[in-house]
This record gives structure tokens, C-alpha cells and sequence, in this order.
């Protein structure tokens, strides 16, 4: 991380813990809740390491239980120090996430413990709502459990340059990258001759000069005729050979080579592993060693004869008006060999690291939380959601590493 962004980060984890009210005992419960942490101690937990919720005589243990299973609730209730039949308990949980969305679980009694008859997916941040009825007494808890979510105003997430779009569908390119240089293109060379041999009288341009179609190269006095005549350029372009000087006699040779470098090649080496995949037509993008930004082309052709090295040519034809690609120059290109059409994805740039997972930060108002995602398929700029994401999710798309900071910042613990 440069310097700059390094003080952007402290600069804007200072605004956001002045806004939390800082971290010492002033900060109250709702400043903690926004960051994923419990209020007050760390909640009591029972022999399973579960959380104990008591009222009165009538003791409820809660845990998650992930051992060769997927998250699911599992409860052990006790009255007065004793257990309690599972079955004798109706219980359920609901579960608020964020967004306002519930899931609501049922328990079934099995040997001495209820089990939930839903997975509880992740992030495993909600607020949890509890109700049990035993022996005609309905017992009732409520309280937060919150991981990876941070709250951050709307004036701070605009003045950190955090952007965000909305998940969906999106087109992978698959590429392969090959490697070349740059190349002339021979179909704008011109060889320039005198049309009748003679004695060159006079030469106009000298080497490396740029000239224009048209222009005047040599003035030549015809042996037969004895006539001047003037040899014209056919072509702009820079000369690039010059065999012609005053008083010489022409004697059929080659005078002047005119190289028009508004237009070079681009020679990529394939190798039979890609042979197949790289065709006419192909989308291209290139970019030289040199650095710069990478220019758009498309494969012209592809040799049909090996090279020693057991590589084909493929072609592709730069404008090069500028003159920013020189010949010699080497490349690297990312030819387009396949598309492919998926209903979900997110820009790579998003992505961050979260526990064991890779995540992006879903928006919901001016609170953040994680979704921890599945990912299939990848191209430069976008990855493929498998699983983890709700299609038309708002997210971070950039600079998502401040959202982690802050997250990062609060603590916020992972409660089973």
C-alpha cells in the first residue's frame, strides 16, 4: 500500500471511531452492535459450549454445531439444575439478518438435545429471537449476534472512494496469453527504383527523413533520352534506405526503401497446447514492455507452419500513428478465445479475505456485512458467484479494504 493510501486508511479509521464515540468506556452498546460486538461481558456458555440463557429456574443452552454437519442449532434445556425431556420443549428461533430478512427454525427432540431443522448459513450475524414453552410457561430471549458487519455514514463511504454495484449476470471473456513483438508491416513498404536508368542528378530526403506521397525523392538524367525526370514517392512514410547520391548512375539497383509506420504487426507465438483456440478474428489486447496502456486489436492471421521452436504465428495489425510501437519492440497479449454468459458475479477488485472465506462487503443502507461467496469461473476483471450471494446484492466494488479495516477494528467475534 502506497503512502498515500496508507494515511487515507488512518485518516478515515480516525473519523470512524470519533464517530463511534472511541473505544474506551464511553462507547455505548449501540456503537457496538453497529461493529459487530456483544454489549457487556462475553456471554456465559454451558457444557457444550453453547450460550446459556436463563429465566428464572428454566435454563436454555444454545450452540451451533458444524462437527460433519452443516451449521445447525442444537439446544439442551434444564429446570432447576436438572435436564428437561427434549420433547416436552416447543421451541423456536428466529433469526433477523440484515435487510430485515428472517429465517425461522423448528427444533425436533433427538436423544438429549433439540435439533434445528435448517442450516444456518453464513455469516452467522443476526439478531437471534428465542421462544420455548414448557409446561404451559412460554420463555422469550432476544439479543445480537453480529460478525463482519460495520456501519459507515454515506458522507464518509463517498469521501473514501468507496464504489458499489449491483451483482448479477455478466459476460466472461476467456483468455490465453501469449507472447511477441513488434514487427513492421511489410504490406506498407515501398522499394523505389529509377524507371530509366541515368545519372542522378540530385537526392531530396536523406535518411530517416519522413516524406509524403508525392513528394520528390531524386531528379535522374535519362541515358537514352538524356531527358530529366523526377522519382516521386509512392507512399508516406520514413526512408528507411537510401542507396542514391548526386552523379551516380542508377545501373537498375534499388535507390530508396520507404517504410510507412502508421501501421506495424504484431507476431505472437502459439504453442500447440492453444493452437486450437487461437483463431482469425480473435479478439486481442496488447501491451508492450515498454509500458502504456494496453491497445485493442483482433488476430489478422495464424500461420498454418511451424516455427523450430514448434509455435505458429499469429498476426495481429496496430495503428500506429503515434509511433508509440517500435519494431523489436516485446509484447504481451491476452487473446479472447471464448465467452461465456454467467447469471452471477463480482468484479475481482471487491474481493477480500474474511476468516477462511473469500467475501465481498454487501450495503444495505449505511451498514456493510460480509457474504462469504463460492466462486467458479474468473476472467480479468470479473469472478463467477457459485453460491453465497443473492442476485441484485449492492456491494463494494472498490477500495472494499477500508470496510475490512474497520470491521477488522471492532473485534467482531465468530459465535458458536
Amino acid at each position: 500500500m502506497n503512502m498515500r493510501m496508507q494515511f487515507i486508511l488512518v485518516l478515515f479509521l480516525g473519523v470512524l471511531l470519533t464517530a463511534c464515540g472511541g473505544e474506551g468506556p464511553g462507547l455505548d452498546s449501540t456503537a457496538k452492535h453497529a461493529h459487530g460486538m456483544e454489549a457487556g461481558p462475553e456471554p456465559e456458555k454451558g457444557p457444550h459450549r453453547g450460550r446459556l440463557l436463563k429465566d428464572g429456574n428454566f435454563t436454555l443452552e444454545l450452540a451451533i454445531f458444524e462437527t460433519g454437519v452443516p451449521p445447525e442449532f442444537r439446544v439442551w434445556v434444564s429446570e432447576q439444575g436438572q435436564p428437561v425431556k427434549p420433547g416436552d420443549v416447543d421451541l423456536t428461533v428466529k433469526l433477523i439478518r440484515l435487510g430485515d430478512r428472517v429465517d425461522t427454525i423448528g427444533f425436533k427432540p433427538q436423544d438429549d438435545f433439540l435439533r434445528g431443522d435448517t442450516v444456518i448459513y453464513e455469516p452467522h450475524s443476526f439478531v437471534v429471537s428465542i421462544e420455548a414453552v414448557y409446561n404451559g410457561k412460554t420463555h422469550q430471549w432476544q439479543y445480537d449476534n453480529f460478525e463482519g458487519r460495520t456501519k459507515i455514514s454515506a458522507e464518509v463511504a463517498e469521501a473514501f472512494g468507496l464504489e458499489t454495484l449491483v451483482a448479477g449476470p455478466v459476460v466472461l471473456q476467456e483468455t490465453v496469453t501469449l507472447y511477441g513483438r513488434i514487427t513492421t508491416n511489410t504490406e506498407r513498404v515501398r522499394e523505389v527504383s529509377a524507371r530509366f536508368d541515368g545519372v542522378i542528378q540530385s537526392v531530396t530526403p536523406s535518411l530517416g527523413d519522413t516524406v509524403r506521397e508525392g513528394q520528390s525523392l531524386a531528379k535522374v538524367e535519362s541515358n537514352e533520352s538524356l531527358k530529366s525526370y523526377t522519382i516521386k514517392a509512392p507512399i508516406g512514410g520514413v526512408i528507411s534506405q537510401r542507396d542514391a547520391n548526386p552523379g551516380e548512375q542508377t545501373s537498375g539497383r534499388q535507390l530508396f526503401t520507404i517504410t510507412d509506420t502508421s501501421s506495424v504487426w504484431v507476431d505472437l507465438a502459439v504453442f500447440p497446447a492453444d493452437r486450437a483456440r487461437v483463431i482469425a478474428g480473435a479478439p486481442v489486447t496488447i501491451t508492450a514492455a515498454t509500458g502504456g496502456q494496453p491497445v485493442e486489436s483482433t488476430v489478422a492471421r495464424v500461420n498454418v507452419q511451424a516455427e523450430a521452436n514448434q509455435s505458429v504465428t499469429a498476426r495481429a495489425v496496430l495503428d500506429n500513428a503515434g509511433g508509440r510501437f517500435l519494431p523489436g519492440t516485446y509484447v504481451t497479449a491476452e487473446v479472447t478465445v471464448g465467452t461465456h454468459r454467467v447469471p452471477l458475479a463480482v468484479k475481482r477488485t471487491g474481493l477480500q479475505a474474511f476468516r477462511d472465506f473469500t467475501v465481498v462487503y454487501a450495503q444495505i443502507g449505511d451498514e456493510y456485512e460480509v457474504r462469504m461467496l463460492e466462486l467458479g469461473r474468473q476472467d480479468g476483471e470479473w469472478i463467477e458467484v457459485l453460491g453465497g450471494l443473492d442476485p441484485g446484492t449492492r456491494y463494494v466494488s472498490e477500495n472494499s479494504y477500508l470496510v475490512k479495516a474497520d470491521i477488522e477494528k471492532s473485534g467482531a467475534s465468530h459465535d458458536h
